[in-house]
């Protein structure tokens, strides 16, 4: 089968590579540095299979000019599927797989290293001493151990957050529609929102991004969290007002922000912009806050998550040539 391959970079050829020569009838892979949008979605012509990432497009008009290119199943590097119109992709026939794991701990392990960047002030405290500055003021934190943390959303990576805050000796609130059965043996105690936002000291977020889920922490969120506390988002940006969230960074109402992702980010992360004005003013007001950290959608970025997601997306594509079903679908009731 013939798969055009967008948005990659050199480790995603590496990594898609490796798992495609490992499988027993290797796939034709077309790689293609560009994202998928209206403009670019003719490079699939000829191709059975389109291999995209989390900033893809692929609305209903880019879903036709697929469709009329003879692909018949859209592959995910990812979990998320929130930039695919699943109606369009139903009505035209094209499959849409995903990966629905890959290394749960990759995210969560990064999460809390955010954590105790923010915290203990690293990445201010990096700069000071290669300057020369080896002043404290400014620099104190807190135990972790004894604290609230929140976990909004406790899917297989929010668990593994879990776990690793429980480590600390964090007391642990969750927050999900879904109480996981691993609840008690974690110590994991489900509220709702408004609580978790009230008492926890650190919020942070591991949910999809669905229309329910789209701006959760906005300004009536950010008035219910407790004055200067830790707010994290590893999960997708528009969970995240961002405008709201500047405004809760100037009051101190939010204390600490660490952000991997964000909801403009299709036009900044994962290219080299070192050379260039940054264009996105939110963004860049984002940066000036001492007391933000932000890094580029790398959460995910292991060895380990890059082997598996690799693995899980051949395996989705190598089923649907087999058998006309992928390994792990999406169907539009997910969107419920």
């Amino acid at each position: 089968m013939q798969i055009v391959v967008f948005s990659t970079k050199p480790y995603d050829r590496r990594f898609l590579g490796a798992a495609n020569a490992a499988a027993g009838h290797p796939h034709r892979l077309v790689f293609q540095e560009a994202r998928l949008a209206p403009e670019t979605a003719a490079l699939a012509r000829g191709a059975e299979a389109a291999c995209v990432f989390v900033n893809d497009q692929a609305g209903a008009a880019v879903l036709e000019s697929l469709a009329a290119a003879g692909v018949r199943i859209l592959a995910l590097r990812c979990a998320g599927f929130n930039n695919v119109d699943l109606v369009a992709a139903q009505r035209l026939g094209i499959t849409v797989a995903r990966v629905p794991a890959y290394s749960p701990e990759s995210v969560a392990e990064h999460t809390v290293a955010m954590m105790l960047a923010l915290n203990r002030h690293i990445h201010r405290a990096y700069h000071r001493v290669r300057d020369g500055n080896f002043a404290l003021d400014g620099l104190l934190g807190f135990d972790m151990h004894g604290r609230t943390a929140g976990i909004v959303g406790t899917g297989r990576i929010g668990l593994a957050v879990a776990r690793i805050l429980r480590g600390f000796g964090c007391r642990l609130l969750a927050h999900d529609p879904h109480p996981a059965a691993e609840a008690a043996a974690l110590d994991l105690a489900y509220v709702p929102l408004e609580t978790l936002l009230a008492q926890a000291d650190i919020v942070t977020l591991h949910c999809p991004l669905t229309p329910a889920t789209h701006h959760l922490i906005d300004a009536a969120a950010i008035a219910r969290m407790r004055p200067g506390a830790m707010l994290v988002n590893t999960s997708r940006g528009a969970i995240v007002d961002t405008r709201a969230v500047i405004a809760g960074l100037k009051s101190g109402r939010i204390g600490l922000l660490g952000l991997d992702v964000y909801e403009e980010e299709g036009d900044l992360f994962f290219e080299d912009l070192s050379g260039r004005m940054l264009q996105d003013d939110v963004f860049a007001r984002l940066l000036t806050f001492p007391n933000v950290l932000v890094t580029a959608h790398q959460a995910f970025f292991t060895a380990e998550a890059m082997t598996a997601i690799a693995a899980t997306t051949l395996g989705n594509l190598s089923a649907f040539a087999a058998t006309g079903r992928a390994l792990h679908e999406v169907s539009v009731e997910r969107l419920a």
